[in-house]
């Protein structure tokens, strides 16, 4: 039921609708090459200081209880840290009914969050149709998504916050705002803690996992889009073109290289790939962040020589001319240069699976998008990590009333209905006749439904990580088999589903490593000079907070 994208955990990649954008981008903050999975470093510990993290029992005491729904269930189980999936019709008269008692009173609330796209019109048909089945009356103030950063900074620096704002982690982060979330939403534990959650069944069958990632300041402060743990980012080829061409699918670095130079012909404009940087680090086993590895030793990602390995491949594309010359400028946009045929390999998150095919289904008949599996270096098995449980939450303002709070807490009661319910339809289609209509016994959306049901409700919450798509199945299938393939070879970093605060001191410690590496790629840096970085990282402070972190581990525990 799920008309465009997956319901596995938004992120800021699966809603930036151009690649050329999305891999510019460093998700949870980490270096670029290792950006395909890991924990996040924000959050905070359970005395009130913004430093540190709250974990094991502490944490299991400020989290909600766990009743997973029991409404659909998946053809595809959750395996090996995947997605469920749902490859078959929904019976659209059988829809089962997850909020059977409106929530909300009706009382106004107002919501802040990120949009890319154009914004539905105030009192559209499709927010008067959700309010009135979840007894909300909401005011959307929707802001442009490439920009929301400097938005929310600008916000939670003023006495005027919305009554429920999204965060997302990457503008914590960024913009160095994770205290001032701390201190300027509410604790929701009085609401939501332990078996208080069960009166919001929907948020009770969010895994917990993705509720921890929620503890900021010792205080259960957002409500969290949940994300799939084996949540790669997948290095999409065009089937349909290989097949013709008659290539192999590579299974190794060298090979992909080899193949990289055979498919591209500068002169007929089809080069093999764009960046992909964000693969390259999952075929060498580049860890993510801080992990203590096999020899004992606690290290950050960019001092394991997987990264550097990692660094030097990437280079040898770019030096073979085989990555599209806009893909070398950071110009444009590497998705459609992919359904174009100009490029051949991209990557991408996973919703681009979905995206890509059901927007060439009508365009380009014979357009074929498959994933290849991501291969380890040498030909073997890869070593991945495991994406952090959540990285967008919805968070309630400080002073914010009673009721309020329950209507908000009622609206992301709805907005994460899970599959095979009324609640689930009506988020992601909208009215039948108004916004959708159903041909073959799939909902299909119209002109209207295309313009007033894009992401809004569903910034506030989602339920636990899925792929439907019913127009396209196959689709859903493929992706959870991908994610559980890849998921066998996933394994978790020691500070996996930890929510950590680093001192303030160490802000800046690592900012210029993401530019210092797509200049190495590009051949505008040597070796050396990323060498050198390491080395000024380590004596600037990196060698402190590696300190540091032994600490904050010796106390919590290892995340693996």
């Amino acid at each position: 039921m799920t008309p465009n994208a997956a319901s596995s955990g938004p992120s800021r990649r699966t809603f930036l609708a151009s690649t050329a954008v999305a891999t510019a981008a460093v998700a949870g903050g980490m270096p670029l090459l290792t950006a395909c999975g890991g924990s996040d470093n924000s959050g905070s510990d359970n005395s009130g200081s913004p430093e540190g993290a709250t974990t094991g029992k502490a944490a299991d005491k400020l989290i909600p209880t766990y009743v997973p729904s029991t409404h659909a269930k998946p053809d595809l189980p959750p395996k090996n840290g995947s997605s469920a999936g749902y490859t078959g019709k929904v019976d659209l008269a059988a829809l089962a009914t997850s909020v059977p008692d409106k929530l909300g009173t009706g009382a106004p609330l107002t919501i802040m969050s990120p949009l890319w796209g154009t914004p539905p019109k105030a009192g559209c048909a499709y927010y008067k149709a959700v309010d009135a089945a979840a007894g909300t009356e909401v005011t959307w103030q929707n802001q442009d998504g490439t920009t929301y950063g400097q938005k929310l900074g600008a916000v939670l620096a003023s006495s005027s916050i919305p009554d429920m704002v999204v965060v997302p982690d990457w503008e914590l982060l960024n913009n160095k705002l994770t205290n001032a979330a701390g201190a300027k939403f509410m604790d929701l534990g009085p609401y939501l803690a332990g078996d208080k959650v069960k009166k919001y069944p929907n948020l009770a069958a969010i895994p917990s996992d993705s509720w921890r990632m929620a503890i900021i300041g010792g205080a259960l402060r957002g409500i969290p889009m949940s994300v799939a743990p084996a949540n790669f980012i997948v290095p999409y080829y065009r089937k349909d073109i290989f097949d013709k061409k008659g290539y192999s699918v590579p299974k190794s670095a060298d090979e992909f290289l080899s193949w990289a130079k055979d498919a591209t012909s500068a002169k007929a404009k089809v080069w093999a790939c764009g960046d992909i940087a964000w693969v390259s680090g999952g075929i060498f086993g580049a860890a993510p962040g801080w992990n203590i590895d096999d020899d004992g030793k606690l290290r950050y990602g960019i001092e394991r020589p997987e990264y550097l390995e990692a660094l030097e491949w990437t280079r040898k594309l770019f030096d073979a001319g085989v990555v599209h010359p806009d893909d070398r400028a950071r110009s444009g946009d590497a998705g459609q240069r992919f359904t174009a045929g100009e490029i051949l390999v991209f990557a991408s998150d996973l919703s681009g699976w979905y995206n890509n095919a059901a927007e060439q289904a009508k365009a380009n008949p014979e357009f074929q998008i498959d994933a290849m599996d991501i291969f380890g270096a040498d030909g073997g098995n890869p070593t991945l990590y495991a994406s952090s449980a959540a990285n967008i939450w919805s968070m309630i303002r400080k002073g914010t009333s009673k009721e309020t709070v329950e209507n908000a807490l009622a609206a992301a009661n709805f907005a994460a209905a899970p599959y095979g319910t009324k609640e689930r339809m009506l988020v992601d289609y909208g009215v039948e006749g108004t916004h959708y209509t159903v041909k073959d016994g799939v909902p299909v959306k119209n002109d209207q439904g295309n313009s007033e049901v894009i992401n809004a409700w569903t910034m506030l919450a989602t339920p636990a990580p899925y792929f439907a798509h019913p127009d396209l199945p196959d689709v859903a299938r493929k992706q959870v088999e991908w994610q559980q393939r890849m998921g066998a070879f996933m394994k978790k970093t020691s500070t996996y589903g930890m929510k950590i605060v680093e001192p303030a001191r160490y802000a800046n410690l690592a900012s210029q490593h993401e530019q210092l590496q797509i200049d190495y790629v590009r051949g505008n840096k040597k070796l050396s000079d990323v060498q050198a970085a390491i080395s000024t990282w380590r004596s600037s402070g990196g060698d402190e907070l590696r300190d540091w972190y032994k600490k904050l581990l010796d106390k919590n525990g290892s995340g693996n």
